[in-house]
């Protein structure tokens, strides 16, 4: 693609006419659900901004409702609370709740993937220009109908749609490209867990099995004291308990975050080659999750975490929590509602295979290839992604760069 000339081609000279997002399209509100009318099973799904992403706990809903309260297979919604943006719908009939609005093109003006696309590229600058409230950001019904988007040579539907779905076929040859790494990575990860339980198969007879708590093997200690609100640019690393499930993996050797040295001297600290634990969360998944610290500097550790000091290696624990071993233990000492959680005494009863040091090196060795793979930001697939994605944003932008009167802005 020859950069901005192929738009400039493609449009061939035509009119292009901004026009308010409700001239193109209707935005149809979601349904607001009372506690008591969610149900545990039922027959349709109630759709939440959570389920678009990693929250699979699903409501459902008996109640018979007008047709325009459901989404079908291919819809497009658009998320206006928390975590914007639009999304297509991939799966059955549907109750969208009420932070979701289902968009409906006008046929004869745009087609829906154009939209999709075009809402997607706009999220951002939408964001930041007219997003309110502090704890849950949305953005209002009222202003978003006003956003401006392109409708290239609008006195010619016929020349319009195509010129658009051409934009869209560029498209979807890049987000395609994103989604074949993006499956193959799923599969690898999949190979990578079956490999990994099978390295922590150790028969009983060869291999003991001892509680992690066992005087000769570790204990574990209940971090505490700071909070997020503590954080500053710089002084003494700190890991806070959410940052184990959203930012590290299975090692680091540095600190997203810093506190006081004030602060740090009344905080239970971390040591090179202990374990950090998240003692709790709000789903079974991301309880336990573990990070081992393997920096040279003690670190403090935030409360609802616990620090395991072991005479492992590091390495080889850390990924012992990530083994369908060590989740099968873990489930039987889950408690909790809302908050789901499991204490330092109970993690203490929870056996792990102690091999020799050897053993656990080279189970290391093997599985940090499988782990640069899978998760590295700067080698394997998820590098390869993120290029694909850059690319894809890349000439996004140059296509949806129409020419724009000065009396014209958003």
């Amino acid at each position: 693609m020859s950069e901005l000339s192929y738009l400039e081609k493609l449009l061939d000279g035509v009119e292009v006419e901004w026009l308010p997002l409700a001239k193109v399209c209707r935005l149809i509100n979601g349904r607001a659900y009372k506690q008591e009318e969610l149900l545990s099973k039922g027959k349709y799904p109630v759709l939440r901004v959570g389920n678009f992403f990693t929250n699979q706990n699903w409501y459902y809903s008996d109640l018979e409702l007008d047709q325009d309260k459901y989404c079908d297979n291919g819809d497009l919604l658009y998320a206006w609370s928390a975590s914007f943006g639009p999304r297509i719908w991939h799966g059955g009939k549907s109750i969208y709740h009420y932070h979701i609005w289902k968009v409906v093109p006008d046929s004869n003006l745009i087609c829906k993937q154009f939209l999709y696309y075009l809402l997607q590229w706009d999220t951002k600058a939408l964001k930041d220009a007219h997003s309110t409230g502090s704890t849950m950001m949305h953005i209002s019904k009222t202003t978003i109908e006003k956003r401006l988007v392109p409708i290239p040579c609008p006195d010619n539907p016929e020349k319009s749609l195509a010129i658009q779905s051409e934009i869209v076929r560029i498209l979807d040859k890049f987000t395609a490209l994103t989604a074949e790494l993006t499956a193959e990575l799923n599969m690898r990860k999949k190979q990578y867990n079956y490999y990994r339980d099978q390295l922590f198969s150790f028969n009983t007879e060869d291999v003991p099995h001892l509680p992690m708590g066992q005087k000769d093997i570790g204990e574990f200690i209940r971090g505490g004291t700071f909070q997020k609100k503590d954080f500053i640019d710089a002084g003494v690393g700190c890991i806070h308990y959410g940052q184990i499930y959203t930012y590290y993996g299975t090692y680091t050797e540095k600190t997203k975050t810093y506190i006081s040295t004030a602060l740090a001297k009344k905080c239970k600290k971390a040591q090179k080659g202990d374990l950090i634990i998240a003692t709790t969360s709000e789903n079974d998944e991301d309880v336990c999750k573990a990070v081992a610290w393997l920096g040279s500097e003690d670190i403090a550790v935030s409360s609802d975490a616990c620090i395991y000091k072991h005479n492992l290696n590091p390495k080889y624990v850390s990924y012992f929590f990530q083994t369908e071993q060590f989740q099968n233990q873990k489930r039987q000492y889950i408690t909790g509602a809302k908050v789901r959680r499991v204490n330092a005494d109970n993690l203490s009863k929870i056996l792990i295979p102690v091999p020799s040091m050897e053993i656990q090196e080279r189970i290391v060795s093997i599985l940090d290839k499988f782990d640069t793979l899978t998760n590295s930001i700067t080698e394997g697939l998820p590098r390869e992604i993120e290029l694909r994605q850059k690319q894809y944003e890349y000439y996004r932008d140059l296509l949806f760069s129409f020419p724009k009167p000065e009396t014209v802005s958003n």
